[in-house]
């Protein structure tokens, strides 16, 4: 049986030098402080739009960062991201992630830019996830990618067994329709607190968390009182303020300025031409 436990994950961002490198120990400084903060999932490249920018090495020296590091507590539940613009390197990577002690779950993508077909993206989705024995999510972001998942082929690719549920970046609306063409109970990951009441109202029963970030315990209290329908206007309406905030302009530069400042965790910039001033 093919699960994740925890509803609330943290898309977390990759920390990198002045010079634009990988800084692995602010990264994983950063998971940490966010579980002692209480959170118990996080997401490590992907959702935040920096995967795309990380070299297959450099992926590979994240990955193997996460597993060396012995301050990671074992009941953190850690997701990894994998997504390629070649099927190749992302085989690469699938096989080393399923490798890992460490991840227990994988947001599995399309690739960028590239345009597949339906058919091209069923048998990319295909060849990765049968060389995954961990819960998968599928991951669908048209508006990144320029490619967008049709529901004949979300149908098929969630009859395979370790795929339990999609976050879908695209049409909020079509998440009933999601739901219906599933053979199964699935997970629906809305992708970032915008218009979270209204995801969670069309059937999404999950969260993929950026703002969480910055505000981990507001942003989990604020996801579980819309899912159980105890929202309070007045109550999240500083919550609902802080995620404006985040959402404004580019959230990944925002969220790590905001990390730096409050945590004195460097996380670095975005790598150019994202911050170019």
């Amino acid at each position: 049986m093919y699960d994740l436990v925890n509803e609330y994950h943290i898309a977390v961002p990759t920390a990198f030098y002045d010079n634009e490198d990988l800084n692995m120990e602010a990264t994983l400084q950063h998971i940490r402080n966010l579980y002692d903060q209480g959170v118990k999932s996080v997401l490590v490249c992907g959702t935040t739009g920096e995967q795309h920018s990380l070299l297959l090495t450099e992926k590979l020296q994240l990955l193997e960062s996460i597993d060396e590091d012995s301050f990671l507590p074992d009941d953190l539940e850690i997701l990894f991201g994998v997504a390629s613009i070649r099927q190749k390197e992302a085989l690469q990577l699938a096989e080393k992630v399923n490798a890992s002690p460490k991840i227990s779950g994988v947001l599995l993508g399309f690739p960028p830019y590239i345009l597949p077909s339906q058919k091209e993206a069923k048998l990319y989705f295909k060849a990765i996830a049968q060389i995954i024995h961990k819960p998968i999510i599928l991951y669908n972001n048209p508006r990144r990618t320029g490619f967008n998942l049709e529901l004949d082929t979300f149908a098929e690719l969630i009859k395979l067994p370790n795929i339990i549920g999609i976050k879908d970046a695209g049409d909020s609306a079509r998440i009933p329709e999601l739901i219906s063409v599933a053979d199964k109970k699935i997970y629906i990951y809305a992708g970032g607190e915008i218009d979270l009441g209204k995801k969670i109202v069309l059937g999404a029963n999950r969260l993929s968390s950026m703002a969480g970030n910055l505000y981990p315990t507001e942003v989990e209290a604020y996801f579980t009182d819309l899912l159980h329908g105890h929202s309070d206007g007045t109550k999240n309406a500083g919550i609902e303020e802080k995620i404006r905030s985040v959402f404004a302009e580019n959230p990944i530069i925002y969220i790590k300025n905001e990390i730096t400042k409050q945590t004195k965790i460097d996380m670095g910039f975005a790598r150019s031409p994202l911050g170019n001033q």
